[in-house]
């Protein structure tokens, strides 16, 4: 066993240790601490300083190896406990046991395992959809918002830790049937819940899978008192599409059963021209990086693609979604040319229960574009929305 040095002030100590026996004994002595299994990486205990000591350390155990450190307070609350535990390995003596000179796809896989280990911590939001004639809520897209306090991770690194442990039909599994489960607690009658829609992220390769064949996932819908109408499955575009003709069979079937479909990112990684026209989505979302300036006079070209998504989706029956909208000129640029519907701080942050969108006044009267097939270019009218 092992100690680091006693640092004052100090409020928590956070134990690591592989021995079962240690963590179960510590857990009957103290029943306040917090005790995080780390899949096949060992155990975390946090709890007060004043309990979790050398001494009564030594009083359970003269022979199990561990390491202890002080959750230092003068660090970003982020960090605090992710400092502590690499500390506490390294005190151990042990790191060289448990990869710390890991390769990139074992540590992905402890991300991985260490998502699911805190599967009870992790919550779901929602940011509202916007018609940017109307400015209400058309529906709410579900954000998935993991909480790792000792390794925090953003939702697309956990992806990218499915797509590499080869276990994305699981993450998706875990996140989807979370998301139904919030949804279903949110969707009573009401004012805003009255025909509200959800959309759900869903990797290609989950989509693929017999779990998500869209009879059985329209009965797991049902059995959480969902309608299929009130689902949009939202194909992301972190993973290539290895299969086109049998995801587009499947979203066929999505949209008979009445989900709506969506593709992610349109205009960047996978989500292609080519890949959208075979999948023939209900819903077509703009990658943020192409809206983000769009308002902005030097943006010819990102306003040309926009434009050229607007006529290319009226020609499927797609309706178009601006992601990332965050300043009111960008906003404008897109209603000039027609773009369905909008999404953005501007326009409101995420929460943790569907809310109507920030008010937008808009500054000056809106002309009107009008999109047409033949070449991507857009003849502008001068009349005002207002005349109509």
């Amino acid at each position: 066993m092992r100690f680091g040095r006693a640092r004052l002030g100090v409020v928590e100590r956070l134990l690591w240790s592989r021995d079962s026996r240690l963590v179960s004994r510590i857990a009957q002595e103290l029943p306040q601490a917090r005790i995080i299994e780390l899949a096949d990486s060992g155990w975390c205990i946090i709890g007060r300083a004043a309990e979790l000591t050398e001494t009564f350390l030594g009083s359970l155990t003269d022979t199990s190896l561990f390491g202890l450190a002080d959750v230092d307070p003068s660090l970003p609350v982020a960090e605090q406990y992710v400092v502590a535990l690499g500390n506490a390995v390294q005190i151990s003596g042990l790191g060289d046991r448990i990869g710390i000179d890991e390769t990139p796809e074992i540590a992905k896989r402890k991300v991985l395992d260490y998502f699911f280990a805190l599967k009870a911590n992790h919550h779901v939001e929602f940011q509202p959809i916007v018609d940017l004639k109307t400015m209400q809520a058309h529906e709410w897209e579900c954000l998935f918002r993991p909480h790792m306090p000792m390794q925090p991770q953003t939702i697309s690194a956990i992806v990218d830790a499915a797509l590499v442990a080869k276990r994305p039909v699981d993450f998706d599994t875990f996140v989807v049937e979370t998301t139904l489960a919030r949804i279903a607690e949110v969707a009573r009658p009401g004012p805003l819940c009255l025909r509200a829609r959800y959309s759900i992220n869903l990797l290609p390769a989950s989509l693929l899978a017999p779990h998500f064949e869209a009879a059985a996932f329209a009965d797991r819908v049902r059995r959480v008192g969902l309608s299929p109408r009130q689902i949009v499955v939202e194909c992301t575009e972190q993973q290539a599409i290895a299969d086109v003709p049998r995801l587009k069979k499947q979203v066929r079937a999505l949209r008979r059963l009445g989900f709506g479909f969506a593709i992610d990112d349109a205009g960047a990684g996978h989500a292609s021209f080519t890949v959208i026209a075979a999948l023939e989505p209900s819903i077509i979302k703009i990658d943020r990086e192409i809206v983000y300036r769009i308002g902005n006079k030097d943006s010819e070209a990102k306003k040309a693609l926009v434009e050229a998504f607007v006529s290319f989706s009226r020609r499927i029956g797609a309706r178009v979604v601006a992601e990332g909208i965050e300043n009111r000129r960008d906003l404008l640029a897109l209603q000039e040319r027609e773009v369905d519907f909008g999404q953005g701080y501007l326009l409101g942050r995420s929460s943790m229960i569907p809310t109507q969108p920030r008010r937008v006044p808009n500054i000056r009267p809106l002309p009107r574009v009008i999109t047409t097939v033949a070449g991507w270019e857009g003849a502008v009218t001068s009349h005002a929305a207002s005349s109509r």
